[in-house]
């Protein structure tokens, strides 16, 4: 049966019908072999299966084979999860009902005791689904409407305070608290773009991204379809390296080589895929790490903004699961996509050209201050969220739960910076921990959220980190400048004569 199986759906995937081919193989051994048996596999032979043009899948202990699926309607982040359990990544991304589709795919069960999960393990993985079933009888997945119209207002009275600053005043120094408010206001909207595409607000889908369209291309310049794909990837697998160079379950957001390394173990891969050699530039920036990182998140949103356009109008793709997508599937919403981008730098021309009045070197100034300040603003709030956490291999990554509390961060008020300050500027992430285990849920929620997840992790001595803006901006630069040194040590080892 399965050898058959296996000859049947590769003659299917290469006819076109990628994931389909599973349906083809079960119908067909059915007719062949006159019984209803089902197939079981072992935990090692799912774990065989990595890659997008091979991949099974777990969900509640059956297996199905979605190997080619590139129509899935959330892209290529179904695969950062073959070979493995997608159980509960499932469950925090998905509306009830949608397991339905994966049933065509379904080749098998999994013997269970394969897995070699003691009771505990067991027990502790129905405990936070029980979790997530209790806060949806709770209702913590219901956003308000009230809520979500006031933060949209408020985004929009902050843009148009930013124009009238540039179309009612000829002082400079007005001009640069409006480029700031400008950069201050992108952030804003990329919170509240985060809301809508992570589908807390709406449940038809289709609303909450036409409203990511709204806040993310015309708003800020970034696509949505290029967001949704790098930030599904990121939820799926925090802080991960990739198992090998064809699968797709590495975390895109630490995906920083050559300017960043993470890891001693990324700057070895990054090595190993460059012919086992390091330039004289990846040396010189990961020794220097800790004292480039915020010059480098300076220039964060200039790249999200070419990376953006390029996936908009079909130029490039980022990483190679957004070019898989690209052009198995390609935009969701092409026409809004391309519009809204140019809507976006039309707007932008204007507004930084003073109206039309200003130099070039004028309007270059007012740019760049107000990009450079929401790229600071942006990514010292992803910084603290993820960066100087844990960081694991794919292939041995732990429980959901697990993954997402210890490689995740919570910011908390603290050296003169109220809480107030923080759950404002920092747009429900401050909760970063509690968004990642239920990213459905809205950010009005996340506090009451925040106490059941504290109190579940201490009942189960499961490790939760908090720090305040200064602490843990301190922790990411500690732990930079420690895989510096683990750098260094290695080059040494390596070239005595250094």
């Amino acid at each position: 049966h399965f050898l058959e199986r296996q000859l049947l759906r590769r003659v299917n995937y290469t006819m076109g019908k990628g994931g389909d081919a599973a349906v083809g193989a079960s119908r067909k051994i059915q007719l062949i072999g006159g019984d209803d048996k089902v197939d079981k596999y072992t935990w090692d032979e799912v774990k065989k299966h990595i890659t997008p043009d091979d991949a099974w899948v777990v969900y509640h202990n059956k297996v199905y084979d979605v190997s080619g699926w590139y129509d899935h309607p959330g892209g290529g982040v179904i695969f950062t999860h073959a070979g493995d359990d997608m159980t509960d990544i499932f469950a925090a991304f998905h509306a009830q009902g949608s397991q339905a589709m994966i049933k065509k795919f379904y080749i098998g069960d999994l013997i269970v005791e394969s897995t070699k999960k003691d009771q505990r393990q067991i027990d502790f993985e129905k405990g936070y689904r029980d979790l997530r079933a209790k806060l949806v009888m709770m209702g913590m997945f219901k956003a308000s409407k009230g809520f979500y119209a006031y933060k949209c207002l408020f985004n929009m009275c902050m843009w148009l305070t930013a124009v009238a600053m540039v179309y009612f005043s000829d002082s400079t120094a007005v001009h640069v608290g409006s480029a700031l408010l400008l950069g201050l206001f992108w952030q804003q909207c990329g919170w509240l773009a985060h809301d809508f595409l992570h589908h807390q607000v709406f449940k038809h889908r289709k609303y909450g991204d036409l409203a990511g369209i709204f806040w993310g291309d015309l708003m800020q310049g970034y696509s949505m379809q290029w967001w949704k794909n790098k930030h599904n990837g990121h939820h799926a697998v925090t802080n991960l390296h990739n198992s090998s160079l064809e699968s797709l379950d590495g975390d895109p957001d630490i995906d920083t080589m050559p300017l960043l390394a993470w890891s001693l173990k990324q700057a070895q891969s990054f090595r190993a895929a460059n012919n086992g050699k390091d330039t004289a530039f990846v040396r010189t920036a990961i020794r220097f790490q800790a004292f480039t990182y915020f010059p480098i998140l300076l220039l964060a949103r200039i790249s999200w903004l070419n990376e953006s356009f390029k996936t908009a109008y079909g130029i490039g793709a980022s990483t190679a699961n957004a070019k898989a997508e690209m052009e198995r599937k390609g935009l969701q919403y092409p026409l809004l996509e391309k519009v809204g981008i140019a809507l976006h730098y039309t707007w932008m021309a204007i507004l930084t050209t003073g109206f039309g009045q200003w130099s070039i070197p004028y309007s270059m100034m007012y740019f760049f201050t107000a990009t450079c300040s929401c790229g600071f603003f942006l990514a010292t709030v992803f910084g603290l969220g993820h960066n100087g956490m844990s960081v694991y291999d794919a292939e041995t990554r732990p429980d959901f739960w697990n993954l997402q509390v210890t490689t995740t961060r919570n910011i908390i008020g603290g050296h003169g910076i109220p809480q107030f300050f923080v759950d404002w500027f920092c747009g429900g992430l401050q909760y970063q921990v509690e968004h990642h285990l239920f990213p459905m849920i809205p950010r009005h929620n996340a506090a009451k959220v925040h106490k059941l997840v504290d109190s579940f992790c201490k009942e189960w001595g499961v490790k939760y980190h908090e720090a305040d803006m200064i602490d843990g901006t301190m922790e990411v630069l500690r732990h930079l400048q420690n895989v510096s040194d683990d750098f260094i040590v290695e080059m040494i080892k390596d070239f005595p004569a250094m």
